[in-house]
């Protein structure tokens, strides 16, 4: 391994990690927010599943395939504020507005009326994702050419958007606590105002005091209505091109493996300690439910994302990965034995092992995709930060959609039917089966795949140094 140390130049001020952090805040608090909040649908307003089912899947559809069109408008976008700042100002804005209407619901209006507007805003609101964290993302990964920097700078933005996780669990318990508010649909219209406007800032917070030189004068391709046509036949050409790319192939299915296989199982430990735990009292379980949830983000933010980052700099990031997957493999596993009725503390104990599976995950995979971007620059001559972000989080979203719907079939499959007190023997075992089994098999397929990638220190290092030369040698003639 070579000991390249980090130059004062690519240093980056600690006050940009943060800044680009705070971002990271906004990135995860509204998704956080929204799988909260959505509870209110069925269990307050009266929606039926299939209804919860749409809302759920087409607005995330549309997300996915609007993220490769932002991708490229943001690479080629000629301002003198630099091409990423003015959408994440934007996208900030359109969320604050856009949060706050679709939550505006009221039981008196009707199912058909609220479904309809809900469903409405939901589009304009994953247009405001799109329009911001496309750009906001390729920031990150423009911030340093260095191979450790840029480990430190996802560091600093996963320990503070993790953050989102510690709070957002506690809305429930304020949603559904008579003495802050007199149902959850109230509740819900508050929260939103306060959520819109608070993280809207910290997403607006990027755009304003990270650093951008002009691309006034660059070399991009033109974006007009005239050139349309052609835009998006690059854009296809782009996003086969950058798929094609092996390391960053493996990157993407290491993600879909790993982030999927626990977003499939995630709403079961609701279920698990309610029903294993608590005998099927949900006002016995209290903030149980809640605690697993804000104790494992805890765990990421104070425990995991230190020692990973350490970890990726003493051995390599492929290496940490490889052992921050095994170690959740051991939190999962002891998690089959550690749900004992009687006893909720003991989970607590696999927490901290369980939380380096999607706790390592962003961190390493945002840091090493940043690495095969220079690698794309030094194959093509292109800088496509927008476009690999775009695809890269495409995998990400589409793979979520695909998660909800795998949740329902395997309660289904199990024979677990939430609306009874008394679940039909073996149902809550079949969910703890799949809750510890489906992410194991997924990260240990994820782990498989990760086993060769080749953009190594060494590697990543003889890249920045060609592209270094090169843009010497383009300097000058």
């Amino acid at each position: 391994m070579s000991n390249q140390q980090t130059t004062v130049t690519n240093k980056v001020p600690f006050g940009q990690k943060v800044a680009f952090g705070v971002g990271m805040l906004a990135n995860q608090m509204f998704p956080a927010a929204l799988g909260i909040f959505m509870v209110v649908l069925v269990q307050d307003l009266g929606f039926p599943g299939w209804m919860w089912g749409i809302i759920y899947f087409f607005p995330r559809l549309f997300d996915s395939f609007t993220d490769p069109i932002m991708g490229y408008i943001s690479d080629n976008t000629k301002s003198r504020w630099g091409r990423r700042r003015p959408y994440v100002i934007l996208g900030g804005i359109i969320l604050c507005i856009s949060f706050i209407a679709m939550w505006q619901l009221y039981k008196d209006a009707g199912i058909d009326y609220n479904f309809t507007y809900f469903m409405i805003w939901s589009f304009i609101f994953y247009l405001g994702i799109t329009i911001f964290s496309v750009p906001y993302v390729a920031m990150g990964y423009e911030m340093s050419d260095d191979f450790h920097e840029r480990t430190d700078i996802m560091a600093v933005a996963q320990w503070i958007g993790q953050w989102a996780w510690v709070i957002a669990p506690w809305f429930w318990v304020i949603m559904y606590d008579p003495s802050w508010f007199e149902s959850a649909e109230v509740a819900t219209r508050t929260l939103a105002v306060w959520v819109g406007v608070i993280f809207a800032i910290c997403a607006i917070v990027p755009g304003i005091f990270i650093k951008s030189k002009s691309t006034l004068n660059e070399d991009y391709s033109p974006l007009n209505l005239k050139s349309i046509g052609n835009s998006l036949k690059e854009i296809g050409s782009g996003f086969v091109s950058a798929f094609k790319m092996k390391p960053f192939r493996k990157l993407c299915i290491a993600t879909f493996l790993v982030y999927n296989a626990f977003m499939t199982i995630a709403s079961f430990s609701f279920f698990i300690i309610v029903y294993r735990l608590f005998n099927g009292d949900a006002g016995a379980a209290g903030i149980w439910p809640t605690l697993f949830g804000c104790l494992g983000a805890l765990g990421t933010t104070f425990f995991v994302i230190p020692i990973v980052a350490k970890m990726s700099k003493a051995m390599g990031k492929k290496k940490a990965f490889l052992i921050s997957q095994a170690i959740s493999i051991l939190g999962y596993l002891m998690l089959w034995f550690l749900f004992i009725p009687g006893k909720p503390y003991m989970f607590i104990f696999a927490l901290p092992f369980f939380s380096f599976g999607i706790g390592s995950l962003f961190l390493l995979m945002m840091s090493m995709t940043a690495d095969v971007i220079d690698l794309d620059e030094l194959n093509t001559g292109l800088r496509r930060e927008g476009t690999f972000g775009a695809i890269y989080w495409l995998m990400v979203k589409f793979g979520f959609a695909i998660a909800g719907g795998l949740s329902g079939v395997i309660m289904s499959f199990v024979g677990f039917d939430s609306g009874e007190a008394v679940q039909p023997e073996g149902a809550v075992d079949g969910l703890r089966l799949a809750f510890s089994g489906i992410p194991i098999i997924g990260t240990l397929i994820a782990m498989f795949v990760m086993r060769n990638y080749s953009v190594t220190e060494e590697r990543a290092n003889e890249i920045r140094a060609e592209l270094d030369k090169r843009k010497s040698i383009s300097l000058k003639k």
